[in-house]
């Protein structure tokens, strides 16, 4: 296992959209085993493929307390079947250091998955599940925490993500 670089914003790879799994092989329990490893060491509650440059349809997410043993689940190929309900919360994302933001998302959702092994399941989540879910999910769609903004907001934290990058504005656009 490895810790792997967290891709930040604007970097233009966040917006790839993950290719399917096809293979279940030793090479995609090696990526999963490292990115368990980096997002526990980042530390985070998720973690996208996509936010390590592995674009595929893959994500891990962990909402134990602290005070619980390890709660690691890996969804590869997602598809969200549904949505009920409406919660706001403060959101951060690995992918944007030091950012948090409210952000409205379904209160309650199901999923379905394929386990390390190629299985499949379903799950029915809430409370910061459903919300770790959602935004690893649409991480391996190429959406982010920022596209669930207000024009106002979106144009502030693009230009804080940009300021701490160094990068130009214009490298990832904010509207």
């Amino acid at each position: 296992m490895a810790v792997r670089n967290i891709i930040h914003y604007p970097d233009p790879r966040l917006r790839k959209v993950g290719a399917k799994v096809e293979e279940f092989d030793a090479a995609l329990s090696n990526l999963i085993d490292d990115m368990a490893e980096t997002m526990y060491e980042a530390p985070g509650v998720g973690l996208a493929a996509t936010q390590i440059g592995a674009s595929v349809q893959v994500f891990v997410v962990d909402c134990a307390h602290e005070d619980e043993g390890s709660d690691l689940r890996v969804f590869v190929n997602p598809v969200l079947l549904a949505a009920e309900g409406t919660v706001s919360s403060d959101e951060g994302c690995l992918s944007f250091p030091g950012a948090r933001e409210q952000i409205e998302r379904g209160e309650r959702v199901r999923v379905r998955a394929q386990d390390r092994t190629g299985a499949y399941f379903e799950i029915d989540a809430d409370g910061l599940l459903a919300i770790a879910i959602q935004h690893e999910y649409d991480h391996l769609q190429g959406r982010l925490m920022i596209d669930h903004l207000g024009p106002l907001r979106k144009r502030l934290l693009h230009r804080k993500m940009v300021r701490r990058a160094g990068t130009s504005a214009t490298d990832e656009t904010h509207e």
